[in-house]
């Protein structure tokens, strides 16, 4: 059925928007039925969410397209997802079956307007690696060079663009029925989800990327960027030099050819530290399988379809920020993650800053051995009305970053766990504020412990909000009364949508005589009809009880 309808617009929206309507109902739901939040409802909440991300990965996998990016993108959201939902989704890669080779090929010919042995000797007719956007094959050019050919898969903008639709819907339902969607900016959302995967559907931009970064790093005898063959670049079709290499965690394979480890962790740290505090742009997805170690050491990174951008202005309000932090003035912080667009316009910033000062203060150690039970209850449920009640939604950048900081983090670990993180820091960060910064002022006194509180303040914070939700403290009743008003307004919602759908089914039935089509049209006109009003009833009701 899948194959089947695998282009079909009306099959792949069903999928998408059904699986939302059907995660929102669960839900509410839970939330109508839990008046009172204690350990074993949170672990059923944890339990819900662990199953609901686990069939949109499920799903993705086998459906493709936009949902994979979209659950890729959504790893990334630790300012809204919750943690556990992020855990599942961090596993989502690209698991799809190539295409045939006989549709590369053709492709490719496509593409280059000849026949493939113009320019290649051979071509294996087995492709290397394949994802959701396209799968890379291995060649040979006519002077012998082995190169690395990527391939657009077959259709797959068409399947992205009618996916668009069903997202459109997605995030139509979210705004109109949920408090999320009244607190987040779904437009500015949904654009950056449009825009990251047109970036990645468009091979000419790709090599835009690649071209920068083998660039910038051109005198880096430590890093490699392959060439590309631009003769044979294409918006659906890349040419690069073949890199012989294994994935950078292969400890085995490093010992084997007398690597010094130590040496190239070093080499990627300080080759990521300065993508991630300089202004330009920085490789958003590092994992394993684009960072390979040749014999020599020499790290080549590959693959540069995801990037992000740190614009210059926004480099300095980081300093700002970090400034503010250090000489605990809050103004300046709020000031500086306005200046960033972290902040939406309708966010309460006098409550925002009162509570990242009270985290802040918490974390001042950079540990959690102060913190007792009543002080987190207190401090999460604080968080809790923060996040639902004030915007904060992090540029489609910055997601990125966080994401990519804390994948750079766990490889370069899992190559040196001795690695001495604030050793190597130090000098970076005393380079990245420079002589005339405020911190040059204060470093003398906080030089000791400099990088532990710069870095594990943010950390601390981010780890408050992406965990906050199953903080809050539901058996408030404005918290009840909230939920109820919300799932009446998501029954009436879908009421009368099947009253749409059944109005639509009886005068296609009618028109082309088929009377058993009608009759369950009107059928589904009634039933919702009766459920639309009775819904409505109860709602209005809750209502006039508030009053």
């Amino acid at each position: 059925m899948g194959k089947l309808f695998k282009y079909n617009i009306l099959y792949r929206s069903t999928i998408i928007v059904w699986m939302a309507v059907k995660f929102i109902i669960k839900i509410y739901y839970f939330n109508f039925k839990n008046k009172v939040w204690d350990k074993k409802t949170v672990k059923r909440w944890d339990n819900m969410l662990y199953r609901m991300a686990k069939e949109y990965r499920e799903k993705a996998e086998r459906l493709g397209g936009v949902l994979i990016k979209v659950g890729q993108f959504l790893s990334t959201r630790t300012d809204f997802m919750p943690e556990v939902f992020i855990r599942e989704l961090d596993e989502l890669v690209d698991h799809v079956p190539p295409m045939p080779f006989e549709t590369a090929l053709a492709s490719i010919e496509k593409e280059w307007g000849t026949a493939i042995g113009t320019h290649l000797q051979i071509m294996e007719n087995t492709a290397f690696a394949s994802a959701s956007i396209g799968d890379v094959y291995r060649g040979k050019l006519r002077d012998g060079e082995s190169v690395a050919i990527k391939v657009r898969r077959h259709r797959i903008e068409e399947v992205f663009h009618k996916d668009f639709i069903a997202l459109r819907i997605v995030f139509w339902i979210l705004k109109v029925i949920t408090a999320f969607g009244k607190k987040a900016d779904l437009n500015s959302l949904y654009k950056e989800l449009v825009l990251v995967m047109n970036r990645e559907l468009d091979y000419e931009q790709e090599l835009e990327f690649g071209e920068y970064f083998r660039e910038r790093y051109q005198d880096n005898a430590n890093i490699h960027i392959p060439a590309y063959h631009h003769d044979l670049c294409t918006e659906r079709v890349i040419v690069m030099e073949w890199v012989e290499g294994v994935k950078i965690t292969d400890i085995l394979f490093m010992e084997q050819h007398n690597i010094d480890i130590e040496k190239v962790t070093k080499n990627l740290f300080d080759h990521y530290i300065d993508q991630f505090l300089n202004p330009g742009k920085f490789h958003a997805d590092p994992h394993a399988g684009n960072i390979l170690i040749q014999k020599d050491g020499t790290i080549s990174i590959i693959d540069f379809g995801m990037v992000g951008e740190i614009k210059k202005e926004d480099t300095e309000q980081f300093k700002l920020l970090v400034q503010g932090f250090i000489i605990d003035n809050y103004d300046i912080v709020i000031s500086a993650l306005d200046k960033m667009n972290f902040i939406l316009p309708q966010a309460d910033k006098k409550k925002l800053k009162r509570v990242i000062k009270e985290t802040v203060d918490m974390y001042s150690d950079g540990s959690m051995k102060n913190l007792d039970a009543k002080v987190m209850d207190r401090l999460g449920e604080d968080i809790g009305v923060i996040l639902k009640e004030q915007p904060i939604q992090l540029p489609a950048d910055y997601a990125y970053l966080i994401r990519a900081v804390s994948i750079v983090i766990g490889i370069l670990f899992a190559i040196y766990p001795e690695m001495d993180v604030k050793r190597w820091a130090l000098p970076q960060i005393k380079s990245w504020f420079g002589r005339k910064s405020i911190v040059e002022s204060v470093t003398k006194q906080y030089a000791k412990n400099l990088t532990e509180p710069i870095l594990s303040y943010p950390r601390a914070l981010l780890s408050f909000l992406e965990s906050g939700e199953k903080n809050r403290n539901w058996d408030k009743e404005k918290h009840y009364i909230h939920m109820k008003h919300q799932f009446y307004l998501l029954l009436e919602v879908i009421s009368f949508m099947m009253v749409v759908t059944g109005i639509a089914v009886s005068i296609w039935g009618f028109s082309a005589q088929l009377h058993a089509m009608a009759i369950i049209g009107l059928v589904l006109i009634g039933v919702f009809l009766f459920l639309l009003n009775l819904f409505f009833m109860n709602h209005y009701r809750l209502i006039r009880s508030r009053r």
